[in-house]
């Protein structure tokens, strides 16, 4: 059976939950989910390997009213991709990204390397050139209520492992399973949908 709890004692956050096969939600299907909090009170993700289709981010700077495309200093705006975060709070935005961008009370500090933030602010930092040096922006999010993941982890539904910065912000979304499938030194061709208990 796998290990709720981290190997230091204390819950995921900070780590990769990676589906398994079958697990009987189409939602997460291949889903590598960067895990922003962890407690008895539940949990929240954010996926990282599944992009919105046909959503740029200037058409979500122009929606929000934040900046027109002609304000946006980034050269490369329209090669940030839009990632569906999760089922949940689809219209809602989030950022993942490097410790070297803070908002105070708004941001979420998750450890060392990575923080979370919800705001506007981030967005229109990002679109200035002034935001953080790495960020992955992702419409929804995948949350569980009390328990719910710690069953589903006991149930083999996911796998998780440490997550590094260099595979959370990788463009080439298609590779993130087997990357991170990799990193416990799986193939993916040796897991089965019907994996038993010990």
């Amino acid at each position: 059976m796998i290990d709720v709890e981290d190997p230091d004692g204390g819950y995921l956050d900070g780590q990769l939950l990676i589906a398994m096969p079958g697990m009987g939600d189409p939602r997460f299907d291949r889903a590598v989910i960067y895990l922003c909090a962890h407690s008895p009170e539940g949990a929240m993700g954010i996926r990282i390997n599944e992009a919105v289709p046909q959503l740029t981010f200037p058409e979500v700077l122009s929606r929000l009213n934040i900046a027109p495309e002609s304000e946006i200093s980034l050269p490369d705006a329209t090669s940030i991709i839009v990632h569906r975060g999760g089922p949940v709070e689809t219209g809602r935005g989030f950022v993942l990204h490097s410790a070297d961008y803070v908002i105070d009370n708004s941001t979420m500090l998750i450890d060392g390397e990575m923080c979370l933030t919800a705001t506007l602010d981030i967005l229109r930092a990002i679109a200035s050139g002034d935001g953080p040096a790495r960020s992955l922006l992702a419409l929804g999010y995948a949350g569980w209520g009390p328990g719910q993941l710690d069953e589903e982890l006991a149930a083999n539904g996911w796998l998780h492992c440490p997550a590094r910065p260099d595979l959370i912000f990788d463009p080439n979304l298609e590779s993130k399973y087997e990357t991170a499938l990799a990193e416990l030194g799986i193939n993916p061709a040796m897991l089965s949908s019907g994996a038993g208990h010990a």
